[in-house]
Order: structure tokens, then C-alpha cells, then sequence
């Protein structure tokens, strides 16, 4: 028998050279293509869809070999299968001998930390079990009345100006200040912490001292809440019968505000830009065929906030869709492409409204935890931009919009656009594009209000006009009716309107 040539996945299967004039000649060993070197993923994952199934073999930086799982129901079955897939790296066999370097650009993202997101077994359940507890002591009605307010005052900063970036301005800064909230720190909402986060999380030159700062918030929350215990997530994450310890604590608060910044930030953009490029999407939304969080819905359709997820590793060999998988083998969790298997949506513009089966947040023992206050967050956000803004429009040609992408996500750079000039609200009202009325005062009818003191007293009733007098001829003069008869009351129309008004 002629043994087998494993290819550098470690999938056992014979990969032949490609012949001269094949797409995928020479962009690395083997002919597998290389993900980081690609410049429109989309198109990359549907024709690896179709030169290999619903799973297929790929290359990251340094030519690390990697599965790319594209089927939807091949990514379902990895994520809920913990007894063959784990998120625990420490088992990937490059990691293990020594292919994927320290200074590895996705080792960020890889590399083994002691979080709910990478622990199995009964820690997983631990840490999982804080918090998911920490995050679903919340009040949605609360929340969605923070949101809103947050919301008017970010507006209230462009406003005026007639003209702003979408992305820049508004989508970067709501899920930050809304996340700061929840996790017990307003006062650290800031410009300078929205940066920080930006740009830790595109891991710049500077992107340490930004994480350090991040962290070095974390942790004077953390120990605030030690001492004094408050009804917020970070103290929720502190009292829990789980014992997590400060480093547990920190670690997870991380986890959670730049998890839900980076996936938020990404769905407000995504949605907001389909809203301004597509007529028959906004005018579904505002003729009411369509609400604002079946229009969020859609979006994770169509353009999940991560596009893959950074990875799963195989504990043992197994198959999955039509292929070996190694023990040791890595994963990547195919959102974005699994979202748009033909099998589930062979016609993609149809609607998939009410239909919650996509990946955007994951599934299975790992599935995000977050995801309703990242609804929320999207759905009241967006709702109050447009209701202040309902003129909004883009101020540039769709085709000048630009992403910044990698294999994890895809972030929209800006998204500039144009309205009429309106002036401030306060935060504290419902977002409306038209001034405020003040508040009217209480009043009941029949029961005069009390004057102000010093202020004459004003009548219950309107005035009633002084009768105009007749002279009649003394012959025909009669004598006055008795009073209490009936006969004594004013005949005209006035008077009888009054007498009418008064209840006689």
C-alpha cells in the first residue's frame, strides 16, 4: 500500500500540486491558500467552499496550517460537541511543536488564558456560571432607559453641526459609555477610554500602554468592589458563590467590555450603513414593515460582528464534514461563511426575519453570553439616532466607504453623513426630532388651580358680559319674574351657552 503524504494540516488527505494557471498556484505549500494574504475573504471562502465542502484546509501567518469550517451545520455540531472540540489551544499541535512563534499575530487571540471562554469541564462551569449570573441580574426596561440617554448625549455633541461620522462619533462611543455602566464604572467613560479600547484592539504600536490602561480601570473597580460590594455586574462577578479571585475577576471584566465594545460597535455600523445605502431596507423600516431589531436580526445575517472566531482544536480524531480531522488539529468557527451556506439560504436577499439560527454569537457550551445587552445596545441605540436624525443621509458614494478587515472581523472605518442642524435635547427625555414641549401642569376640570401667592384670584368661570340694557315702552313694561322661577335666567344664545357650561 502506498502510504499516505500528510498535508500540513495533519489531515492525512493527499493534496497534489495544482496544475499551471490554478487560482491557488504557488500561494503556499501545497497550493492552500494563505487567509491573511487575501483581499476579499468572502470571495476566498466560497471558492474554498467549492474546491472543498463545508470544511476545508487553509493557511494562517507563517503558513500555520488551520480548518476553515464553512458548512452551517458542520459549525453547530463543532461548538456543541465539547467531548471532541475544545477552545483549550495548549493541545494544538503547532502550537506544540513549535510552528506558531510567541510574537504570532493571532497569538492574541490563540493563546491560553485562565477565562470561562477557554476552561472545560467543571471550571468552565465555575467561571461560565459567574458570569452568566453577573449578566442576567439585569433590568432590560433599565437598560434600554440608559441606552437612550447615553444615546442623546453623544447626539448632542453633533447635533448642531449638520454633519458627522456614524462610526467615529456614534457607533464607537455608545457601547463603551453603556458597557462602562453596567460594569460599575460610569466616571471611566471617556474619550481617552474609547481610544484605548480601539486601539488595544487593533494591536498597534501603542496598543500595550492602551491596554494597560484598560486594565489598570479594571482593576480599581475590581478592588472598589471588594470593599464595597454594589449591584452591578463587577460586583455581582465578585460576590458569587463561585469564589473567582481579583485576577479571575479583572480578567473577565476584560473579557466582557471589549467582547461586547468590539461586537457592538461593529453591529451599529454594519446595520446603520445598510440603512443608508439601501432604499428598500429603510423603507421597510420606516413604513413599519420592518422594526429596528428585526433590522439588527438581519445584519447578523448578513454581517456578523466577527466574522470567524479564533479557533477550535480537536482532542481527538474525529470527522466533520467529509474530512479527517487530527487530534490537535485547529479550527476556525466560521461565522461569517457559515451564515451564508447555501444549504440554509440558497437565495441570499430573502428576509430572514424571526429566524435567530445564525452563528453571530456562537452556539453551544461557549455561545456568548453577552448577546441580549448587545441587542439591546444596537436595537435602542440606533432607534434613538433616527428618531433624532431622521434626515440622515450618507455624505459620501458608497463605494468610497472603507473597512478595516482581518480574518476575525470586519470594521467598518468611518461612515460620514449629512442632516439638518438640530439643536440639543435633554438626555433625560425620549430622542425626538422635534423640540420638547415643557411639561404641562396638572389641572381638572372644575376645580379652579391655586393662585400664586400675592396673585389676585382669578374666577372659576369666564367672565360673564354685563347684559345690554333695553327700554321697552312703559305699557309694556311687566313687572320682574320672582326669583327661583327659571323665568329670571338671560335668554341669549350666550347666556344660555354659560348656564349650559356651568352644569344648570
Amino acid at each position: 500500500m502506498t502510504p499516505e503524504r500528510h498535508s500540513p494540516t495533519g489531515t492525512g488527505d493527499p493534496l497534489l500540486e495544482p496544475p499551471p494557471g490554478c487560482p491557488a498556484h504557488g500561494l503556499g505549500p501545497g497550493g492552500l491558500h494563505r487567509l491573511h494574504e487575501a483581499d476579499d475573504l468572502e470571495e476566498l471562502y466560497e471558492t474554498l467552499r467549492a474546491q472543498h465542502g463545508p470544511v476545508a484546509p487553509a493557511l494562517l501567518h507563517d503558513d500555520v496550517p488551520m480548518w476553515v469550517v464553512l458548512g452551517h451545520a458542520e459549525n453547530l455540531h463543532m461548538v456543541s460537541t465539547p467531548a471532541q472540540f475544545s477552545r483549550d489551544s495548549r493541545i494544538w499541535t503547532p502550537l506544540k511543536e513549535g510552528m506558531v512563534k510567541p510574537d504570532h499575530p493571532l497569538m492574541p487571540h490563540i493563546a491560553w488564558q485562565p477565562i470561562c471562554s477557554h476552561a472545560e469541564g467543571d471550571e468552565h462551569k465555575r467561571l461560565r456560571g459567574a458570569v452568566t449570573s453577573a449578566m442576567s441580574g439585569l433590568d432590560f426596561r433599565e437598560l434600554r432607559r440608559h441606552i437612550k440617554r447615553y444615546s442623546q448625549r453623544i447626539v448632542n455633541r453633533f447635533c448642531e453641526e449638520g454633519r458627522a461620522d456614524l462610526v467615529g462619533q456614534f457607533a464607537e462611543h455608545l457601547p463603551m459609555g453603556v458597557m462602562c455602566h453596567l460594569l460599575g464604572m460610569p466616571d471611566d467613560y471617556d474619550d481617552r477610554m474609547v481610544e484605548a479600547a480601539r486601539d488595544t484592539l487593533k494591536g498597534t504600536e501603542t496598543a500595550i500602554a492602551s491596554h494597560a490602561h484598560v486594565m489598570e480601570a479594571l482593576s480599581r473597580l475590581a478592588t472598589a468592589r471588594r470593599a464595597d460590594p454594589q449591584d452591578d455586574i463587577a460586583g455581582r462577578l465578585v460576590t458569587h458563590a463561585a469564589g473567582l479571585s481579583d485576577d479571575e475577576v479583572r480578567e473577565h471584566l476584560r473579557v466582557v467590555l471589549l467582547a461586547a465594545y468590539e461586537a457592538t460597535v461593529n453591529l451599529i455600523g454594519n446595520v446603520l450603513r445598510v440603512v443608508l445605502t439601501d432604499p428598500g431596507f429603510r423603507a421597510q423600516l420606516n413604513g413599519g414593515q420592518m422594526t429596528v431589531p428585526e433590522a439588527v436580526e438581519q445584519s447578523l445575517w448578513d454581517e456578523p460582528p466577527f466574522s470567524t472566531v479564533l479557533a477550535y482544536f480537536a482532542k481527538q480524531e474525529t470527522e466533520l464534514g467529509g474530512r479527517r480531522i487530527r487530534a490537535g488539529d485547529g479550527l476556525l468557527l466560521g461565522i461569517a461563511p457559515g451564515n451564508v451556506d447555501p444549504r440554509i439560504r440558497p437565495d441570499l436577499d430573502a428576509s430572514m426575519m424571526g429566524n435567530r439560527a445564525h452563528l453571530a454569537f456562537g452556539g453551544g457550551p461557549h455561545e456568548c453570553p453577552g448577546q441580549d445587552i448587545g441587542r439591546a445596545i444596537a436595537d435602542a441605540g440606533i432607534d434613538a439616532l433616527l428618531m433624532r436624525l431622521p434626515d440622515v443621509r450618507l455624505d459620501c458614494d458608497e463605494d468610497e466607504l472603507r473597512w478595516r478587515s482581518s480574518i476575525a472581523s470586519r470594521h467598518l472605518v468611518e461612515l460620514p453623513v449629512r442632516f439638518e442642524p438640530r439643536a440639543q435635547q435633554d438626555i433625560m427625555q425620549q430622542p425626538s426630532h422635534t423640540p420638547v414641549p415643557a411639561p404641562r401642569d396638572t389641572w381638572h376640570v372644575g376645580i379652579p388651580k391655586p393662585a400664586p401667592h400675592g396673585a389676585p384670584r382669578m374666577p372659576a368661570y369666564p367672565p360673564q358680559p354685563e347684559p345690554v340694557p333695553v327700554t321697552v315702552p312703559a305699557t309694556a313694561a311687566a313687572p320682574p319674574p320672582a326669583p327661583g322661577t327659571g323665568q329670571d335666567r338671560p335668554r341669549g344664545a350666550w347666556q344660555r351657552f354659560l348656564l349650559w357650561w356651568r352644569g344648570y
